[in-house]
Order: C-alpha cells, then sequence, then structure tokens
C-alpha cells in the first residue's frame, strides 16, 4: 500500500515546497529542519497503523484512561542524507531504538552503479514494526537492499519505509521486490526520472544540501 500525503492540502506540502527551493536550500539548518518537519507529519500518520493498548494514568485530579503503544518501532535510516528524517521521526517515537545502515552507489560511469552496503548498526528488529527512512526514493534499489540487510538481525512482523519524494519507478520496484506486507509513505511522488537515476523535478541531492558536498 502506497500513501502519498501531497495528494491533499496542508501544512505538510508547505515544508516539501521549501525543500524543493533552490533560493532556500541555501541555508543548510532550514534544509535539515524541513526534512525534520516531513518526517514529523510522516511519523503521526504512520503512527495511526500501530497497535496500542488501554492503560490508567493518574492525574492531580482523578485517573484517565489513555492510548499507548504496544510496543515501540524501530527507526532505521540510511546515512548520511536520512538523518534528519530519522530525527524526526525520533521526535515522535522517542523511546524507540535505532537502526544505521551505510548505502552508497557506486558509479561505473554517468548512467551505471551498483548500489554498495558497508555498514550496519541495528538492534533486534525480530517481531518489531520497522520504519526505515530516506528522503529520495529514486530507484528503489537502495531500499531493497538495505531491507535485506536488515533481516541479519530477525524477521520484523511490520515494515514501513518513509520517503519525501519517490520516483514511480521505485513505487514499483520496492512492491516487486519486497513483500507486499510492506507499507510506503511519500510526500510526493515525481514523473520523472533521468538516466542518471536523480527524481525531477525532485530536489537534488539531500546529503549534500543537508551536510555538504562530499568528495
Amino acid at each position: 500500500m502506497v500513501h502519498n500525503l501531497g495528494q491533499s492540502t496542508s501544512i505538510f506540502n508547505t515544508f516539501l515546497g521549501e525543500l524543493r527551493d533552490c533560493t532556500l536550500q541555501t541555508d543548510p539548518m532550514r534544509f535539515r529542519r524541513n526534512l525534520e518537519r516531513v518526517a514529523e507529519v510522516l511519523a503521526y500518520e504512520v503512527s495511526k497503523q500501530l497497535d496500542y493498548q488501554t492503560e490508567l494514568v493518574t492525574t492531580p485530579l482523578g485517573e484517565a484512561e489513555v492510548s499507548r503503544l504496544k510496543q515501540q518501532p524501530v527507526l532505521a535510516t540510511i546515512l548520511r542524507a536520512g538523518l534528519p528524517m530519522h530525527q524526526g521521526l525520533l521526535n515522535y517515537f522517542d523511546r524507540a531504538e535505532s537502526a544505521f545502515v551505510s548505502a552508497y552507489r557506486k558509479h561505473k560511469n554517468a548512467e551505471d552503479f551498483d548500489i554498495h552496503v558497508e555498514y550496519l548498526a541495528a538492534p533486534s528488529i525480530d517481531g518489531k514494526t520497522v520504519i526505515i527512512s530516506d528522503p529520495m526514493l529514486a530507484t528503489g534499489s537502495s531500499m531493497v537492499m538495505v531491507y535485506k540487510a536488515l533481516l541479519k538481525q530477525g524477521k520484523p512482523a511490520k515494515v514501513h519505509i518513509v520517503a519525501a519524494i519517490a520516483a514511480p519507478e521505485a513505487i514499483e520496484y520496492v512492491k516487486k521486490h519486497l513483500p507486499e506486507t510492506i507499507t510506503i509513505w511519500v510526500g510526493a511522488i515525481d514523473k520523472e526520472l533521468t538516466a542518471q537515476s536523480y527524481i525531477v523535478p525532485g530536489l537534488g541531492d539531500a546529503g549534500d544540501l543537508a551536510y555538504g558536498v562530499k568528495c
């Protein structure tokens, strides 16, 4: 199932619009904060599909019934671009465990590259809900490799994929190569993917805009 939040009108679209705006992208702190805010909204939407239990809490004047998560999710992100979104998710799921995966494109030429996963730090995900975040879901191949790498830590009960912007090709690739029970949450689905696998109009290189151009 795919949820595209950008299809409805809300303040969420303002955050996404600022992320895309090249006149605002010169401020990396604002760019990171907007990625964080996008992830916070997505976290709220994902939270509606998690399992809850009713508990009693004591107030200064009595007792109140509240709903609390039965189990905290595991928040996984792809280094380095995914870090601001990871923080946004962590702002809402503030007791969640975290997982970090290093995945990058190793180019053979301008249009041909392989995805390499070099680093994984994660708790057990066996029987847990996992939320994997990455700003851009371009081809989907990085997400599939990260998911497979995380399986070394157990079999999750449920997986949610969270991205700011996705390409249709990535959505279809993920649907084809990952279990059909996985849910995808995006801020927008753009129409074009270039020969170099960049999303158009997209927003550019999220990692470079957030943390500086890498050598």
